[in-house]
């Protein structure tokens, strides 16, 4: 068992500086931050340090109380933020003054048991506190006037933050999992709109990504760590992937680099493809740039309940098409609206996990490889000996006396795969000339 971390959530509505002060606590530009409302849609959790105490920060999309479905529900995980949190930072842009949006957060807020801090942001310089002041009829107490681009006041606003977190210890315990660095990573990637957070929400089993069929809704990368049958897995869901020529400056750009880094950092991947709108060429382009990383891939046919016969097939010629450079990769028909097909997910993951960790004997491995030689001998080379070098993905070095044809490597890789029955994860050969 551990401790759960205290929870501070910073909530308020859009644009103003929440991204920013929470990048400023958090010490690092971990939240995305543009100039315009709305940029941050999602619950994004990160850990805090701050005179020795660890705390979680919580950066929230902001209310924005309309009638449209996708304000609804970015206003309900602020909202949940703000259930789960051990003390609250109510941003307000003491250059714009109380709004009547503010108004309606604050009285929530008051009536709230959860301590509260009312934040003055934009607040650049002493002769703006004035602006500061007038927000004391929010009716939630003093404000601090604080400048979070500039970082002005933010130390003595973390002093009181500390001070009204619970005691060390305090906290109600929680189910301890493996520590984050062993834990695996699964990326959840795919095109704008093809239902990545829907999957998402599904695979740890609560509503944590908000869900739209507008496309982009995931501005950032969202990750949660949940205990599965498979053991602890973290998943990881992304920004829509766009061709570059179509992602303009700002958010949309950083959401891309996130959602990239994250599948550098997986141990595997989850391509989700909209069935009902086939293979696109952009879809092959971004299993290229996964593929790229070295992970082990799922592909994810989502939507495959409102597909015919005939669509079907065409889809399942595609997929042989226009990814036939993941031949290895499982392809599995769900929908993740219904749930419908899901189940199989876990045990591929975990299957596709343990073989991009798995090491084979160097003995059996030139075993097949001579076999190999033997039954189909390359025109004018020969592979003198074989070694796996290393692991994530499983990578083998064959020192041959001459370079061998690229169709002939794909031999010797079919020949592995099969022998060690590799399953679903890349395999890496690379050839090193040596006399002999």
């Amino acid at each position: 068992m551990m401790v759960r971390l205290p929870v501070v959530a910073v909530v308020g509505r859009p644009n103003v500086g929440k991204s920013t002060l929470v990048n400023r606590i958090v010490g690092r530009r971990e939240a995305i931050v543009e100039e315009h409302p709305g940029v941050t849609r999602d619950r994004k959790v990160m850990e805090a340090e701050w005179n020795g105490r660890t705390f979680t920060v919580v950066d929230t999309g902001g209310w924005l109380p309309t009638d449209d479905s996708l304000d609804r529900q970015v206003s309900a995980q602020a909202e949940r933020a703000i259930g789960d949190a051990d003390v609250v930072l109510f941003v307000v842009d003491a250059a714009v003054g109380a709004t009547d949006e503010d108004a309606r957060v604050a009285a929530l807020l008051r009536g709230s048991r959860t301590p509260v801090l009312l934040v003055a942001n934009k607040v650049d310089s002493a002769s703006r506190e004035a602006d500061a002041w007038e927000l004391t009829r929010l009716g939630l107490g003093d404000p601090w006037a604080v400048s979070a681009l500039h970082g002005r006041q933010t130390g003595d606003l973390l002093d009181d933050v500390v001070r009204l977190l619970p005691a060390a210890g305090a906290t109600e315990p929680t189910p301890a999992l493996a520590p984050e660095p062993n834990v695996p990573a699964v990326a959840v990637v795919g095109r704008p709109n093809v239902g990545k957070s829907t999957l998402f929400n599904r695979l740890i089993g609560e509503e944590r990504s908000v869900v739209h069929d507008l496309p982009g809704t995931t501005r950032d990368t969202i990750d949660t760590v949940v205990e599965t049958a498979e053991g602890p897995l973290r998943f990881v869901d992304t920004a829509g992937m766009r061709r570059k020529s179509r992602i303009g400056e700002g958010a949309e750009y950083y959401s891309l680099v996130r959602a990239l880094r994250a599948v550098d950092r997986s141990d595997t991947a989850i391509l989700v493809i909209d069935a009902s709108e086939g293979v696109t060429h952009q879809d092959q382009r971004l299993a290229e740039r996964v593929d790229a990383a070295g992970s082990p891939v799922v592909i994810a046919l989502n939507k495959w309940d409102v597909l015919d016969t005939e669509q079907r097939a065409a889809v399942q010629a595609q997929v042989g098409d226009r990814l036939a450079f993941l031949g290895y990769a499982p392809v599995l028909k769900i929908s993740a609206l219904t749930g419908r097909g899901v189940q199989k997910l876990l045990p591929a993951l975990g299957q596709a996990i343990e073989e991009y960790h798995r090491r084979v004997p160097t003995r059996e491995l030139n075993e097949v490889i001579q076999a190999a030689q033997a039954a189909h001998p390359a025109p004018g080379a020969r592979v003198l000996y074989a070694t796996q070098g290393a692991i994530d993905p499983p990578t083998f070095t064959l020192f041959a006396n001459r370079t061998l044809p690229a169709s002939y490597l794909r031999y010797l890789e079919r020949k592995v795969r099969e022998h060690f029955d590799f399953g679903p994860t890349p395999l890496k050969l690379r050839v090193r000339r040596r006399a002999g």
